[in-house]
């Protein structure tokens, strides 16, 4: 529903700001590690996941996308809310989370405060996959520049849950082949051969 707000920071604490857009304040939830990147700033963009509960309507705010995108993986988990969510990611770096989960370290996310071992085994196993297909740039946000036709068809496929590095491959021999494709008949001809 939401995707960012920028506004002004009227009140900043470790868990929690104000932030003025068009003159509503609105009370959103955030991470340490969001924190630690906007407690200098006037004015901030925050990046927002908007959950919604029978008694509750509550807004989390991050700094980063790629912040937003690993909470909104972690909360798909069964058994991690999106305190608990928040709560890992006040306890480590995004980058530290998401390296844990892919290379497995279990004992790692369990250190994390609310996290057992069941629910750290979960969290591999849901999210290994998941995390090893987008590769090491899941963390970083999608480019806002002008992308070249194979650029913007990667990106796609890859959303779509395909391996990056198989879908490089497949883009690479169409575009081999003949240069002058649109977007979309790339696509489709890659989708015949993933």
């Amino acid at each position: 529903m939401y995707d960012y707000f920028n506004g002004k920071l009227v009140f900043k604490a470790p868990t929690h700001v104000i932030l003025e857009v068009g003159g509503i304040g609105y009370h959103i939830h955030i991470s340490l590690t969001t924190y630690s990147l906007i407690k200098d700033q006037e004015n901030s963009k925050l990046f927002i996941s908007f959950q919604v509960r029978e008694d509750s309507h509550t807004l989390y705010g991050f700094a980063t996308e790629g912040e937003r995108h690993l909470f909104n993986h972690l909360i798909s988990v069964s058994g991690i809310g999106p305190n608990t969510g928040r709560m890992m990611l006040s306890s480590s770096t995004p980058e530290e989370i998401q390296s844990a989960i892919v290379n497995g370290q279990v004992a790692m996310i369990q250190k994390i405060k609310g996290i057992g071992p069941k629910t750290a085994q979960r969290v591999i196993l849901e999210l290994q996959d998941k995390l090893k297909k987008q590769g090491d740039d899941a963390l970083l946000p999608l480019p806002i520049a002008k992308q070249s036709v194979p650029e913007e068809a990667l990106t796609a496929l890859v959303m779509l849950g395909f391996a990056k590095n198989q879908v490089e491959k497949v883009l690479a021999s169409i575009v081999q082949t003949s240069e002058s494709l649109s977007v979309e008949q790339i696509i489709k001809l890659a989708l015949k051969k993933l």
